[in-house]
């Protein structure tokens, strides 16, 4: 019989206020983890959520996790505590014309998506490994697959991530440690709002994957372990597709669906395929 006097386990959730973020803390805390919870947004209405979901303790942390601070801060709110499970899943796009964008700008979508994400990765999965245990999922994107003309940032930097994430669990192999990689498509989230994309294609889409199921995907991915998944069937189609198809093929398909203005010519009937993965938690200022 389990003793109820023994901790839980507990789970990490980066970009946790909204969106996949959201799910997969809500998903842990269903499943008997507490919670470390952070967010470049307020994160009280979740809290609230978590602990209605059966979480004891939801500790929440509202930092940039672009920045190795704020990274700090939330390995800091740990105070030393064993991390079970982290979910790696903050995230930030950038939509428009490359020449036209603000390099700050750009450097956030890097800083964020790339640096604060191996940065945590590396922090956390160190005590996992010297424990033997532990599971990493990471948020990773279909995009990966896709030259990303008008989100050419985000696309590159979705493309080391999908690319670390298959090599580090290659490297933990035989750690005791799993990781595993969740590659949504297009989803309904304010992604596409912060990302400056609602006047495109793909933006104004309204057949979006549901938040909320590739959350599920992913968390029970990571509970068996599995080393990736893509969310739903379109974007599989959609990565089929982007491994065949020249690159450049690839980049035009894009283009129509990212390019600013796309959305007042948008026809979705006459466009199957939408090789654009994007869709991540509210924190996509991510």
């Amino acid at each position: 019989m389990d003793d109820p006097r023994a901790p839980r386990p507990l789970a990490v959730v980066t970009g946790a206020s909204s969106g996949i973020g959201y799910h997969l803390a809500m998903l842990a805390a269903q499943h008997g983890y507490d919670l470390v919870v952070a967010a470049d947004r307020p994160l009280a209405q979740a809290v609230a959520d978590f602990k209605a979901a059966g979480a004891q303790e939801v500790h929440a942390v509202e930092t940039e996790l672009a920045s190795r601070q704020g990274v700090d801060d939330l390995v800091n709110e740990l105070q030393g505590r064993e991390v079970d499970a982290l979910m790696a899943n903050a995230g930030h796009g950038l939509g428009g014309h490359f020449l036209d964008q603000d390099f700050a700008a750009i450097q956030h979508v890097i800083d964020t998506n790339v640096t604060g994400t191996i940065y945590l990765i590396q922090h956390l999965a160190r005590g996992m490994v010297a424990r033997g245990r532990g599971r990493i999922l990471v948020t990773g994107s279909i995009a990966g697959f896709q030259p990303g003309s008008f989100h050419a940032v985000y696309n590159g930097s979705k493309a080391f991530v999908d690319s670390f994430s298959q090599a580090l669990r290659n490297e933990m192999k035989d750690t005791g440690v799993t990781v595993s990689l969740l590659m949504p498509g297009p989803t309904d989230t304010e992604f596409f709002e912060r990302a400056d994309l609602l006047d495109t294609r793909v933006g104004a889409d309204t057949k979006k994957d549901d938040p909320a199921m590739v959350a599920r995907l992913g968390f029970h991915a990571m509970l068996k372990g599995e080393a990736d998944v893509v969310a739903g069937w379109k974007s599989k189609l959609q990565v089929a597709a982007s491994k065949v198809m020249p690159a450049q093929a690839v980049a035009q398909m894009h283009r129509r669906l990212a390019e600013p203005g796309s959305a007042r010519h948008n026809h979705p009937e006459r466009e199957e395929v939408h090789p654009l993965g994007a869709g991540k938690s509210k924190e996509t200022r991510k």
